[in-house]
Parts: C-alpha cells; sequence; structure tokens
C-alpha cells in the first residue's frame, strides 16, 4: 500500500509540474469547494468557530472567510504533491526560491547565536509545509513536532514526503528528551501551537478570550533549555508567493513567579496571544475546521 501510495503521489507530481503555478492553484481551490459546499465536511464547525471569534461580522462574510480557509487547505495539499518535485530537481532548486519571501531573517539569527537552541512558534496558517520548502531551500533545516497517523503506511508516504527536503520530524509524544539534546546543539525545533489538547499535555489558556487547552511542551522546553522562542508564520501573497515572517524573540518577564504551574500557565498564554494576532491577521487563511474550543477537562 505505500509502495503504490508513494508512485501516486510521484506520479500526480510530475503531472501537475507540466501545469502553471495558478492552474495548480485553481485545482486546490476546486477540492475546497468540493469539501465546503458539497460535502460539507466539518462546515458547521468552520462557521461556529468564526462566530465565536467574530460575533459581529455578516453571516455572508463568516461563510466567506470559512469557504477561503478551506480552499487554503486544498490548495495546501497541491503544494505537498509538488515537494518530491522540488526535491528531485537538485540543480534547479535555486528556481523554487522564488517562490518565497523571507522576512525578519535576522530575529532567527540573533536567536541562534545565543548557542542554547531556537524553539519556533508556528500555527496552522498559509502553508506550513511548504514553508519548511522554502526555509530548506535557504539552507535552513528545521526539527518539526507532528502528530502522527495511525495508518503506518500513510504516516510513512506522510512524512517521507516532507522530510525530502532535510526537515526533520518528532513525534509529539515522549520526546522530551531528545527536544532537549537538539536545543542544546543549537539546532531549530518548530512547535505548531493553535490545537486543542487537554491535560496531562495540555494546560487550560484562552484563544479569543474563551477557555481551551494548549500543549505546554513549548513553554516547558524552553524554560529547561533556556532556548530562545522566536515566533513564526506563513501566509499567501497576493502575487502567489509564500511570506515567512520571522518575528522578534517573545522573552517571557514573568520568571520571579514562584509557582511554576502559573509561570507555565502565563508563557503559553503569551503563545497564544501571539497566534490570535496571526489569525486576525489572515482569518482566511487559518484551519477553522479544527474543533479548538472542546472542553477543557482536569
Amino acid at each position: 500500500m505505500k509502495k503504490f501510495s508513494l508512485f501516486v503521489v510521484r506520479t500526480l507530481s510530475r503531472v501537475f509540474a507540466l501545469l502553471p503555478i495558478r492552474v495548480q492553484l485553481l485545482f486546490g481551490d476546486m477540492i475546497g469547494l468540493l469539501w465546503f459546499d458539497l460535502l460539507r465536511i466539518r462546515r458547521k464547525v468552520a462557521l461556529d468557530n468564526l462566530k465565536r471569534c467574530f460575533p459581529n461580522w455578516a453571516e455572508s462574510k463568516r461563510v466567506s472567510v470559512a469557504r477561503a480557509s478551506v480552499c487554503n487547505l486544498g490548495r495546501s495539499f497541491i503544494e505537498f504533491l509538488r515537494i518530491p518535485v522540488v526535491a528531485s530537481t537538485v540543480n534547479e532548486k535555486s528556481q523554487w526560491k522564488d517562490h518565497f519571501d523571507i522576512q525578519g531573517l535576522e530575529h532567527l539569527e540573533n536567536a541562534l547565536n545565543k548557542g542554547r537552541g531556537v524553539c519556533l512558534l508556528s500555527a496552522h496558517i498559509g502553508n506550513g509545509d511548504w514553508g519548511t520548502v522554502g526555509l530548506a531551500l535557504h539552507g535552513i533545516q528545521l526539527h518539526i513536532i507532528s502528530k502522527e497517523f495511525k495508518l503506518r503506511w500513510l504516516n510513512d508516504l506522510w512524512f517521507e514526503t516532507r522530510q525530502s527536503l532535510g526537515s526533520q520530524f518528532i513525534s509529539d509524544r515522549g520526546s522530551a528528551l531528545a527536544i532537549l539534546k537538539l536545543l542544546k546543539k543549537n539546532k531549530i525545533v518548530v512547535f505548531v501551537l493553535d490545537q486543542f489538547m487537554g491535560p496531562p499535555i495540555g494546560i487550560k489558556t484562552k484563544f479569543f478570550g474563551y477557555e481551551t487547552g494548549t500543549p505546554v511542551g513549548l513553554s516547558l522546553l524552553a524554560d529547561r533549555s533556556g532556548a530562545a522562542v522566536v515566533p513564526i508564520y506563513t501566509y499567501r501573497k497576493p502575487d502567489g508567493r509564500t511570506g515567512l515572517v520571522f518575528e522578534p524573540e517573545i522573552v517571557y518577564a514573568g520568571s520571579e513567579v514562584e509557582n511554576k504551574d502559573i509561570m507555565l500557565q502565563n508563557m503559553t498564554q503569551s503563545y497564544c496571544d501571539k497566534i490570535e494576532e496571526w489569525v486576525r491577521l489572515y482569518p482566511e487563511q487559518w484551519m477553522w475546521v479544527h474543533r479548538r474550543w472542546k472542553k477543557y477537562k482536569h
């Protein structure tokens, strides 16, 4: 199954590579429209989430943004199919650099100069996987914490494709020691922090003013290692390129708090607040179909 699926992905990659980029993305939009308007998969979840966060919007605007969000996921799938093509054109990789606009790189460089590793705070905005391709083409190798699929063949296919340009992936379960070792070697580890997580891995926070659960791992490991926490997000630019924005390091100013749990909660909340800023900036590019506000059970 895995070999057959890999063959299909590579074949589709070659086929789509022959099409203009705009046509490729049009296929992504068609996937989104099929998903949102015909199959209506999690349509209600997306609209309910938008109503919670933007209660003053007209219903028509919420529908429009939700549809654009799902089309963004469709485009992300098409870009996933491009990865094998980019990885195989070794002598032509420079031509792909034009697809990316990296801003604020000095913030990453300043953090690396401290020598304690870098924790990148990120979220499901734009297309992070395609963004890692852009960073890899610019010589920036990442270690990304990611959930795994239960189906082994699908998991292998997904991660082999994503790792083909050098990025490495780490399981989100039982990986604290491995992450600390990477940070000690001054490596870059990516934490995607905008999905719900209950205890004991998650900690109670607020997102758009509503209670939810957020993974505490970034706060815990940044505190233990002394690594810098640098925010980064991706977004789709009007000209079709992908923007990658590194922001200044988030320096937690509450280290004097004696209660460790309160300190970790405050740190994690500051990360949620940063992600909320991005979502408000590009609401049509966030993953509204995710059930972010599940009930947090102690």
